[in-house]
Order: C-alpha cells, then sequence, then structure tokens
C-alpha cells in the first residue's frame, strides 16, 4: 500500500466579502422570504397530514410526534428556500440563504437518518451512538459548506490515495461511498418500515399473519437490494464476492443449518398460515397464545402470563396443536364425584345450572353431564363445557364452576364421598405378659 502526500491547502478569498453581505439592507428581505417559506411549510405540512388522517401518528417519519419533529417540514422548507433563492439571486446579493440552504439540508439528512433508525430499530441501544454521529456529521458538512472550506477539505482527501492490488482508491472516495451506502440502507429501511406499517395496520387473524410474511420478505428484499447498492458505490467489485457467497453457502451447510431452517420455517408458517398471530397452541407441554411470529422464533404467552420463545423449525418437524385453528373455541371439564345414593337427574340438573350462570360459558353449544364412571368411592359425573375467550384464562372459569357445583351440592345435602377403606381384622393366638392369651389385629 502506497500513500502519497497531500497537497497544500487553497486559500479562501471570497470569505469576507460573504460576511460583509450580511450588513446589507437586502438581508431583510431574505429574512422576510425566508419566513414566509417557514409559513408556507407548516401550513403544507399540517394539511397534508390532516388530508392523510395522520393526527395520531406519533411514530411516522414523515410528520413524527409534532408538525416540527418530522421530515416533511424541513423537505418543504427546503424546496421553497431553493425557489425562494433562485428567484431572489436574479435581483439582488445573497447572504442569507447562503446560509439557510446548508443548514436545512442538514436539517433534512438529520431528521431522516435519526426517524428511520428509531421507527426501524426502536429498542436498539446503539441508535442513539449512531443518531448522534448522523447528526455530527451532517453539521460539520454544513460548516465546511457555509465557511468554503467543503471544496478545500474534499480535495485534499482526493490527494490520500493507496493501492491495493490493481485498484487506487482516494480517502475521499471511500468516504463518499460509505455516506452513500448508509444513504441507501437507511432509504431502505424507511421504505420497508413504512411498507410494514401500512400492511400491519388493522390487521387481525390469518391476514395478519400474511401481511407480516409479506412485511418480512419485502425488508429482507429492500436489505438485500440496498447492500448491493452500498457496496457498488463504495467500489467493491461484486464479480469478487462469488468466493465469499460460496463459503457462505458452505457455512450455512454446515455451521449455519438450524439458523437457516428457522428462518426457512419462519416464512413457510406465514406463508401457509398453519399458525397464526392470536391462536392458541399447545407446543412441547407448553400452553398459551401466539402473540408474535419472527422470521427466526415464534413467541407463545401462557395464560399464567410467562413467554417461550420457540424456534420455527420446531412448530414445522414436531407436532403442535392448534386449538384456534377452526374456531376460537375451547372445549373444557371437570369431574365430581357424589355418593352411590345420590339422586342422578338431582346431581345432573344442579352441574348444569352451576355451569350456565357463568357468562363465559357458551350457551351454543350448551354444557353437557354425563355419567361417566362408577367409581371405588362413589358416581362420576362429568361436566363439559365450551368458551370463546380461552385468552383470559382457562384455570380461573374452572374455579368458578367447581365451587358453584360444590356450593350446590352442599345446598342440597348431596354427599361428596370420601376415599372408602376396608379394615381386615385377622385374629392369631399368643401369649400376654401375664400368660393370658390375646389377638393380633392387622389394618390394610
Amino acid at each position: 500500500m502506497t500513500i502519497t502526500a497531500p497537497a497544500a491547502p487553497k486559500p479562501i478569498d471570497d470569505f469576507e466579502l460573504w460576511l460583509a453581505g450580511f450588513t446589507q439592507p437586502t438581508v431583510l428581505i431574505e429574512l422576510g422570504a425566508l419566513a414566509t417559506c417557514v409559513a408556507l411549510a407548516l401550513g403544507f405540512a399540517w394539511l397534508l397530514r390532516r388530508a392523510l388522517g395522520m393526527q395520531e401518528e406519533k411514530t411516522s417519519v414523515l410528520f413524527g410526534r409534532r408538525l416540527v419533529d418530522g421530515v416533511m417540514f424541513p423537505l418543504v422548507l427546503l424546496t421553497l428556500g431553493y425557489v425562494a433563492r433562485s428567484l431572489l439571486a436574479k435581483a439582488l446579493p445573497l447572504a442569507v440563504f447562503k446560509v439557510a440552504i446548508p443548514v436545512l439540508v442538514s436539517l433534512v439528512v438529520i431528521r431522516v437518518g435519526v426517524k428511520v433508525l428509531q421507527v426501524a430499530f426502536a429498542t436498539a441501544p446503539w441508535v442513539r451512538v449512531l443518531e448522534r454521529t448522523i447528526s455530527w456529521v451532517a453539521w460539520l458538512a454544513m460548516v465546511l459548506w457555509v465557511s468554503g472550506l467543503l471544496p478545500v477539505v474534499l480535495a485534499e482527501l482526493d490527494d490520500i490515495t493507496w493501492k491495493i492490488g490493481t485498484t487506487t482508491l482516494s480517502l475521499r472516495t471511500l468516504i463518499e461511498g460509505a455516506l452513500t451506502a448508509g444513504a441507501v440502507l437507511i432509504l431502505s429501511l424507511w421504505v420497508s418500515a413504512a411498507i410494514e406499517t401500512r400492511l400491519l395496520r388493522k390487521a387481525v387473524g390469518s391476514d395478519l399473519s400474511l401481511r407480516k410474511a409479506v412485511s418480512n420478505a419485502t425488508r429482507a428484499l429492500l436489505m438485500f437490494v440496498g447492500l448491493i447498492i452500498a457496496l457498488s458505490a463504495v467500489g467493491i467489485d461484486l464479480t469478487a464476492l462469488s468466493v465469499l457467497g460460496g463459503a457462505i453457502g458452505v457455512g450455512i451447510g454446515f455451521g449455519l443449518q438450524k439458523l437457516a431452517s428457522n428462518y426457512v420455517s419462519g416464512f413457510v408458517i406465514l406463508a401457509e398460515r398453519s399458525m397464526r398471530i392470536g391462536d392458541n397452541v399447545r407446543v412441547d407441554n407448553f400452553e398459551g397464545r401466539i402473540t408474535d411470529i419472527n422470521a427466526r422464533y415464534t413467541v407463545i404467552r401462557s395464560t399464567t402470563g410467562r413467554e417461550s420463545i420457540v424456534p420455527n423449525e420446531l412448530l414445522i418437524i414436531n407436532r403442535v396443536e392448534n386449538l384456534s385453528l377452526a374456531d376460537d373455541r375451547l372445549w373444557q371439564s371437570t369431574v365430581v364425584s357424589v355418593a352411590y345414593d345420590s339422586d342422578v337427574e338431582q346431581v345432573t340438573r344442579l352441574l348444569l345450572e352451576a355451569a350456565v350462570v357463568h357468562e363465559r360459558v357458551l350457551k351454543d353449544p350448551a354444557p353437557s353431564v354425563a355419567l361417566s364412571n362408577f367409581g371405588a368411592d362413589g358416581l362420576e359425573f362429568t361436566l363439559g363445557y365450551w368458551i370463546a375467550d380461552p385468552e383470559n384464562g382457562t384455570l380461573n372459569i374452572r374455579s368458578l364452576i367447581n365451587r358453584s357445583i360444590l356450593q350446590a351440592l352442599r345446598a342440597h345435602g348431596i354427599e361428596i364421598p370420601y376415599p372408602q377403606r376396608v379394615l381386615h381384622v385377622r385374629p392369631q393366638r399368643g401369649v400376654a405378659d401375664d400368660g393370658t392369651a390375646s389377638a393380633v389385629h392387622e389394618t390394610r
């Protein structure tokens, strides 16, 4: 690698003349034109936000929490500023707009980068550092632009070169390529986040799963295209990636086969909709409601509040009970034992009444009672009933019905038998201490 020494910096000739322009009376005209542009930009952004019905969208990249927080306001203001500068430049010398335009360009860059990162990676800890980096780079570029040092700095960076193989690279080329790559990736994230927001809005059930699959596929495709464009912008020959692609393929075949299998399984689950967000499933003795289906794993939340992270491959290769595939109704049962001398018809009626008084128990299909077994201690009745909201808990409704059954049986004097045991007494002849015969009792 060979490094060429930078050339001497070029002098700045018009900096003092530019500063003197702020003392001219025409500055007031420029300030008035800039204030008009601000008012028009605010009005246009407000009308557009209202027309699109996005007043309640607090995470919008275009509009943000407040109107001036989003990208739309500085973008419209920058456009109006360019128009105003072009018109005023024909009639008077400019001073204010030479500062305003670079400031607005930097503001647009910062708003786009920060807002897109906040939407795409809301919980990532490194987003704050990246946001500050974007801000510092944008403001530094603005200062160099306004001061007239930007062409000088670019020329100096262009003179710093080194040779790698047959390719000669300059520091300016690398910086411009990195900035282009960052801009392309941020734009890809912006488009994918907007598509995901639109697709998942007001979607439920199977429709939600299908849109989630389309959203994941769209984001992956845009990120791939953005990465290819970014590598081209940096100056990397994409044909050189064929060896790297082969190595990655071998790595996936051996070390990353489980990870690749989980990702493929995730897209299969979302595409075929055998399991959807909101379904109640039982996987590996864990029962709960699917709250999210990601590309690699699925989140299942039980009624006790615990969450299980299940790799998607397990949902494909193992047996999964989907309790909501046909509908959301769930059947439950409870077993009650009463004494053999109890009135069967009366017990049946009391069990049915204990179930139907609860609002969560469905009336269609109605609860049913069956004399299911002649137990060792008494008659065993099975009460079965349906509920339509298992996400609100299954143990609580079972407990309420059991308490109603216990109260009804006690009120009508129906006995819930205790376990029956038989005592066998077997006499054995023995001699006590006083010489008399005694019997030995054995209890079983």
